[in-house]
């Protein structure tokens, strides 16, 4: 259990935490939530020991373990994937080194009988125990399959950390995180650089952790998936609510409509008041009654609204130029960087009116296609052409990040503004949450979630008829995403949306795109379509390939699939399942067979003094070995499972 007791941090004369207290019981997984500055991240700091409180304290227990995944991690260089992960298990590590250690002095010395010689058997025992009970024997099996988990492919993992962008390191990072299992983990927007299939495995992952957790999320789904409890910070104070996310937008409305009352109710109280001492001030026999009326008043509890907390952006897109049948449309496509393949030979076609979903892994080719299409990027082989009479709006995933930091938002917008919008600017930046003075501030003072907001502001001030947006909602709070959305569903223009949130995406696209293998596949429907088909709540689907993606290959590489790069059906034949059968057959012998196999070892592995026999280095090979060959058959299995429907 940890407990935050009156915890109280202010910057100059803004309150962030108002003396707060928080306890978190073993099996919780609480939401953080509240408006961007609200003082979420600052709490996470504070209970993971990398600030102090001006008052107030955080108890633990005594070797309370914590994990803090934040949005600024950086790897040492100069190691690959796979020995970066292992030092999770430094404690293993060590262990090992110590057992190897005692092995070495053991076999050069003979006096059997003495004291000392008797304590290294002892150690030796000792260390062994230890080891199994930390599972050292498959820590490089289990690194593994959480890096398989967070999208690494086998090939990843003796590349150098320092070949992996910013997200990717990340991903290592949390992976050592998860493989420690420590007491309580504290993660800050850990889906913002993870792809559907990884932040489906991740919510699996959590939903087995035997700890507690506090998550820091903008994405609705994973929060409603993970946790159990929420936590709303609001005017430096906590609001607390034993559920997950949609359920606490439900009882918080109910929450801030009792306090609109309260407060209204209350404005009439004081005004009330008010006009009655300034009528007994007035006169002299009733003025110390009036005095006494007023250190009432001063006294009461005022119930305050943060005003900021339902303000939401005013977005709407302008109306759609008529653009002709076809919108963009990529013929025979390659893409590659040097050596690096991303996309080979495909086709697309995009129609007016149409709304399209790009999702898949990173580093598939999403954003480089949508940069190709809207002609940012150029493609190494093939062509890509827009229709008549296109014009794009197109917001880049790091689109906040382009914006000069030295213009004020009014210079900024002016930038982007043809001459007839100039004396509308102040009107759209209101609408955007900027008013007043804020259009005076320099960009390099806004937060990314202010950033974001401008540089949508910047792509409203021309009409276009085919919006390209690469993952919009990265820097977005709850609120903005749902104006953002609403905004989209009204848009009468084509489009084509970049994401990997599944809330966002749900009824937003008639079409999904998935990138896979340098390969598109259509699913046609919305991303909830697209998850059934995959199959992808079924994580042990996201770690061994569905067969559905595997029909997919199959059929492409057949040269199978139609024009737009659909896979089209594949129908067995009675002696293809007939051979699927006896597959399946095959592999649950084997299965049960390698199951009994490894329980014998690990029985063996548990003994005192295994580590000290001579075939115990033997008898590991074969434990990994046939560690191996079960993943690798439970895989065939459930192929040949789904081939056979």
């Amino acid at each position: 259990m940890l407990n935050l007791s009156n915890v109280f941090v202010r910057y100059g004369d803004r309150t962030l935490l108002d003396h707060v207290s928080l306890v978190i019981k073993p099996g919780e997984r609480i939401g953080l939530v509240g408006r961007n500055g609200a003082g979420k991240s600052t709490l996470l700091k504070i209970i993971g020991d990398e600030m102090s409180p001006h008052e107030g304290e955080v108890v633990k227990p005594s070797h309370f373990t914590i994990g803090y995944l934040h949005q600024d991690m950086l790897l040492p260089k100069g190691k690959t994937v796979m020995d970066e992960t292992m030092t999770a298990f430094a404690e293993v590590l060590a262990l090992e080194k110590q057992l190897h250690d005692i092995q070495q002095e053991l076999t050069h010395r003979e006096d059997y009988e003495s004291d000392s010689y008797h304590k290294l058997l002892e150690d030796m025992g000792d260390i062994t125990e230890h080891l199994h009970h930390l599972g050292h024997a498959t820590s490089a099996a289990d690194a593994e399959r959480v890096l398989a988990g967070l999208g690494f492919q086998h090939s990843d993992m003796t590349r150098l950390t320092d070949e992996f962008s910013g997200g990717w390191q990340m991903r290592i990072e949390l992976a050592k995180m998860l493989l420690r299992q420590p007491d309580l983990l504290l993660l800050d927007e850990p889906t913002n650089h993870l792809d559907i299939e990884s932040i489906l495995w991740l919510e699996d992952w959590l939903g087995r952790y035997p700890g507690m957790a506090i998550v820091i999320s903008h994405d609705r789904r994973f929060l409603d998936n993970v946790t159990n409890r929420t936590v709303e910070i609001m005017l430096g104070r906590l609001e607390d609510y034993k559920t997950a996310y949609s359920k606490y937008v439900e009882l918080s409305a109910e929450r801030r409509e009792k306090l609109f009352a309260a407060y209204d109710n209350q404005q009439r109280l004081i005004a009330d008041r008010e006009r009655t001492i300034s009528r007994f001030m007035a006169k002299a026999t009733k003025t110390k009654m009036a005095q006494s009326m007023q250190k009432q008043l001063d006294k009461l509890e005022r119930v305050e609204i943060d005003e900021q907390d339902t303000a939401v952006m005013k977005l709407r897109f302008p109306d759609a130029p008529r653009a002709g049948e076809v919108v963009a449309t990529a013929e025979h496509l390659t893409k590659r960087y040097g050596n690096l393949k991303v996309l080979e030979n495909v086709d697309f076609q995009l129609l007016r009116g149409e709304r399209v979903a790009f999702v898949g892994q990173n580093g598939q080719g999403k954003t480089t296609l949508a940069k190709i299409l809207v002609g940012s990027e150029t493609a190494t082989s093939g062509k890509a052409t827009l229709g008549y009479n296109v014009s794009i709006g197109y917001y880049a995933q790091n689109q906040a990040e382009t914006l000069d930091p030295k213009l004020t938002l009014l210079e900024t917008m002016e930038k982007y503004s043809p001459p007839e919008m100039r004396t509308k600017l102040r009107g759209v930046l209101g609408g955007f949450l900027f008013s007043g003075e804020d259009v005076d501030k320099k960009v390099v003072a806004l937060s990314g979630g202010e950033r974001a907001r401008l540089a949508l502001a910047c792509m409203l001030l021309r009409p276009f008829n085919f919006l390209v947006l690469d993952e919009p909602t990265n820097h977005l709070d709850m609120l903005s995403k749902d104006v953002l959305k609403q905004a989209l569903l009204n848009y009468n223009g084509t489009l084509l949306v970049v994401s990997h949130d599944r809330e966002f995406l749900s009824e937003l696209t008639n079409r999904t795109i998935e990138f896979r293998d340098h390969r598109l596949i259509e699913y046609l429907g919305d991303v909830n379509y697209f998850l059934e088909k995959r199959r992808l709540d079924n994580m042990r689907d996201v770690e061994k390939r569905t067969a559905v993606e595997a029909v997919a290959r199959a059929t492409a590489d057949n040269g199978r699939a139609n024009g737009n790069g659909n896979a089209v059906a594949v129908v067995i034949s009675p002696e293809e399942k007939k051979q699927l059968q006896r597959l399946v057959h095959k592999s649950e012998r084997r299965i049960s067979e390698l199951e009994a196999e490894l329980k014998t070892i690990e029985v063996k592995m548990a003994e005192t003094d295994f580590y000290n026999r001579p075939e115990s280095q033997e008898v590991l090979k074969k434990y990994t070995a046939s560690k191996a060959e079960l993943d690798t058959v439970y895989a065939e299995w459930e192929t040949a499972m789904e081939q056979l429907g």
